[in-house]
């Protein structure tokens, strides 16, 4: 298929891909999201999980074909808001999001379904007819919708990479580094919360739930502390960011901090134990 490639984000036995990553959607004629046979239930502490997660919905958000079979059917039903459940054909099953239409049951388990252009088969070995009914589907030039700002970043990784060097700028400052300290004694468990709370809401997978407000209530922070966040959220930024993508995420990091904070030089709140940002 001609300048629109199908993507997987490995090589698959008798098809034909190239490597799946956020910037190849643009240009992809459709994604494989095959079996691996790797936890999807709870990756918490998983970010390549989270990763192919947030590829999976930048997928579906561009409205590009996708085929999933085993636990990368459960990936996409994670990815459109299905529960998923542990034990089925394959490993992690999902239940069934809602819209799609379930053409075939395996026990309580929804073995096909299909929403929108995507197609999941729960079995770990995809049927041939599957396989030939979607490449037959798949168009010469697909109808794009636009990026998410995640994507427009680079992609998880890049978010990553930002995130663990402004947290290091953040541990070493004299008015940041006591916060961090009183409240943090993970700190790759918290790199991965705040990641998921990022890709969450740069339009990645659904990866964090909660109420900002009411995580940091009490933690103390006052005005001088979110100015400080920002001043070196915007250096971290700076210095693995092009300067649009720089400036992208530092809008959201600025609206965030106006959710958050009291006037400079307000009261603030007590201390807390839960996590800060």
């Amino acid at each position: 298929m001609p300048g629109a490639p199908l993507l997987s984000p490995f090589p698959v036995p008798g098809w034909d891909t190239q490597a799946a990553t956020p910037q190849a959607l643009s240009t992809a004629g459709g994604l494989l999201v095959p079996h691996d046979g790797e936890p999807v239930a709870d990756v918490r502490d998983r970010p390549d999980r989270w990763a192919r997660l947030t590829l999976v919905a930048g997928a579906v958000r561009r409205g590009l074909p996708v085929l999933a079979w085993g636990t990368g059917a459960a990936l996409a039903g994670r990815v459109l808001g299905a529960r998923v459940q542990p034990g089925g054909p394959a490993g992690d099953w999902a239940e069934v999001p809602r819209g799609a239409e379930v053409q075939a049951w395996q026990g309580e388990v929804p073995l096909l379904w299909r929403t929108g252009r995507v197609t999941a088969w729960a079995g770990a070995k995809l049927p041939d007819p599957l396989k030939a009914d979607f490449l037959a589907g798949l168009p010469g030039a697909t109808a794009r919708t636009p990026g998410t700002p995640l994507e427009a970043l680079g992609g998880e990784a890049a978010l990553r990479a930002l995130l663990a060097d402004f947290y290091a700028r953040a541990r070493a400052d004299t008015l940041l580094g006591p916060v961090f300290g009183a409240h943090v004694t993970d700190w790759d468990a918290h790199l991965d919360h705040v990641t998921a709370f990022w890709v969450t809401l740069l339009g990645g997978a659904p990866l964090w739930r909660g109420n900002l407000n009411r995580v940091h209530a009490g933690l103390g922070v006052r005005g001088p502390h979110l100015e400080r966040w920002l001043e070196l959220f915007g250096e971290a930024a700076r210095a693995h960011l092009p300067p649009e993508a720089a400036a992208l995420i530092l809008a959201r990091a600025g609206a965030m901090g106006a959710r958050l904070g009291p006037p400079r030089g307000g009261r603030g709140n007590g201390p807390h134990p839960g996590r800060v940002p």
